[in-house]
């Protein structure tokens, strides 16, 4: 196995705004252009990408036993993620009402996760753990430190998508292989609001790579003592669901590609950009023709893929 995911699934269901909700009188009340529902969640959206780029995969879960579990294991199923090993919790499975302002593509999540769907003192078979990645999410950080731990342990790479601050959130970075920060959270972490200087701050306390996300501005790794900056692709967002999720997945593929720091981190902009070129979290993994096609054409291949 190349890839086992440990972490949120969801079912989405998304709005599309004529603007983003907030702010003056007037964006207040906003009339739903179009809405639809799709599946996605940090952990699941990434291994789909996963395997659309050509990646064997396992989703461990957990995953609830309501009509939203079954739809999101369903999905994954038909993108071929192995599901052996799901944990199954007698709780409803997280969703997340997406708000999508069509002007920008940029979206804003509410979310709601039952309690029962964290895993606790629940047993884990180190065996299960043992891809050649292991990646895990900061929505239940016990579940993800411990496994980290277990996979570590056994000489697996962890990678993370670390996207929330809390009290736990140093002993998980420590915890993983490659922690991958979205944009906000280095700035947390270390009092600094320049990129460069964060995860060289983030160096005393982690020795491996170091990756952070930067939304329009690309995305920046601290590779030993070397800080490497790639630029974002330009292309026209619809929506940027799911696109941080994405953006691991490609990191993951290089990784496992043994790419040199640069090339993953060009090819993860790439997926990322692809993904934000459509509708959907889960929906909107690209397949590696379609990476392949912006990093070499400088453009996105039509997608026809219904809504997921």
């Amino acid at each position: 196995m190349d890839v086992v995911g440990l972490g949120a699934s969801s079912v989405d269901y998304v709005n599309l705004l004529p603007c983003a909700p907030g702010g003056a009188a007037a964006e207040t009340k906003l009339r739903i252009n179009a809405h639809f529902v799709s599946c996605g969640g940090q952990v699941a959206t990434m291994l789909a990408t996963c395997a659309a780029l050509g990646l064997t995969t396992r989703f461990l879960g957990p995953a609830g036993n309501d009509a939203n579990g079954r739809r999101v294991l369903e999905d994954l199923a038909l993108r071929k993620v192995d599901l052996s090993d799901v944990m199954i919790r007698e709780a409803d499975n997280q969703f997340a009402v997406v708000l999508v302002d069509q002007s920008t593509g940029e979206r804003t999540v509410l979310w709601h996760r039952d309690p029962r769907l964290l895993l606790g003192d629940a047993p884990i078979d180190p065996a299960i753990l043992q891809g050649r990645v292991l990646h895990v999410d900061d929505v239940d950080e016990e579940a993800s430190i411990r496994v980290a731990r277990i996979a570590a342990q056994h000489g697996v790479t962890v990678t993370s998508d670390l996207d929330r601050m809390t009290e736990r959130t140093p002993e998980l970075v420590k915890s993983v292989t490659v922690p991958i920060f979205a944009e906000h959270l280095p700035p947390l972490l270390t009092g600094e609001r320049d990129p460069e200087r964060a995860l060289r701050k983030l160096r005393k306390v982690h020795a491996g790579l170091l990756c952070v996300t930067l939304g329009t501005n690309g995305a920046m790794a601290l590779d030993g003592d070397r800080i490497i900056h790639s630029p974002a692709f330009a292309v026209n967002a619809v929506d940027t669901t799911g696109s941080g999720d994405v953006f691991r997945a490609g990191f993951v593929f290089g990784t496992l590609a043994g790419w040199s720091t640069e090339e993953v981190l060009r090819f993860s902009n790439a997926a990322a950009a692809v993904s934000v070129t459509r509708l959907g979290a889960m929906a909107g993994a690209p397949c590696l023709s379609e990476v392949e096609a912006l990093l070499q054409h400088g453009e996105c291949l039509a997608f026809t893929a219904p809504y997921a």
